[in-house]
């Protein structure tokens, strides 16, 4: 598997060059508070089968052993590595990827932080595009 993404800007790209050992929707706070969304969808990668392929990141240690990489330029989120919790594994944002659709999720995590009302997100309306009013 080859897959290639990047930043809102396409200043900061990057290539994967194998399966991901894991797909998951994060529920922390710090995923939450990086990304000001209620959750994160990431993608694990052994460092070796990662690759910024244009531009550089900028990187920030978010807490202890985490660390969180981004465009300088846009914002967008794009990495995070933690070599205490996850050694050789580089977490790449997966709706960064140029086709988020190839990596869908197959587990929530740090669910015990999940926002209550998450639990009935998808029983909310649905509309197409923004609702007329």
């Amino acid at each position: 598997m080859e897959l290639s993404g990047g930043c809102q800007c396409g200043a900061v790209r990057y290539r994967v060059t194998a399966e991901p050992q894991h797909a998951t929707l994060c529920h922390c706070s710090d995923c939450r508070k990086s990304a000001g969304a209620p959750m994160v969808a990431w993608a694990g990668f052994a460092e070796a089968d990662f690759a910024v392929t244009a531009g550089e990141p900028v990187t920030f240690n978010s807490s202890g052993a985490s660390f969180r990489s981004f465009c300088g330029m846009c914002g967008t989120g794009l990495i995070f590595r933690n070599d205490e919790m996850l050694p050789g594994i580089v977490d790449i944002q997966s709706a960064t990827l140029d086709d988020p659709e190839q990596l869908p999720p197959s587990a929530h995590i740090q669910a015990l932080e999940e926002l209550a009302w998450m639990k009935s997100a998808h029983e909310l309306p649905r509309f197409e595009r923004y609702p007329s009013e």
